[in-house]
């Protein structure tokens, strides 16, 4: 197994507007990115626990010309709303970095 952390070229967090989060992981070339988007991984069953929603409210979207996949969940708190942690949610991809995925 591999970590995504490990193959992907950039995963970052950002908000989505006030009530979503995106998340993007990027790859540096078509065969990683395919076999990732392929593998069937990062799928909502495995990311909505790790932000705490439930399958439907995930959203997988692949961009194959850009070789990266966009994930967006709602946020748990509205951004820059009292016990916001993250109001950009420039650290909310942290959770994905440890998903394992196969060689």
């Amino acid at each position: 197994m591999v970590k995504l952390m490990d193959i992907a070229r950039v995963v970052r967090g950002k908000n989505a507007g006030a009530l979503q989060l995106t998340l993007d992981v990027m790859f540096e070339d078509e065969e990683t990115y395919r076999k990732v988007r392929d593998s069937g991984v990062l799928s909502p069953r495995l990311i909505a626990p790790l932000y705490g929603v439930t399958d439907n409210e995930v959203a997988i979207i692949p961009f194959d010309v850009a070789k990266a996949i966009k994930i967006t969940v709602p946020r748990r708190v509205r951004s820059g709303s009292p016990g916001d942690t993250d109001v950009y949610g420039a650290q909310q991809h942290v959770p994905l970095m440890q998903i394992d995925l196969p060689d």
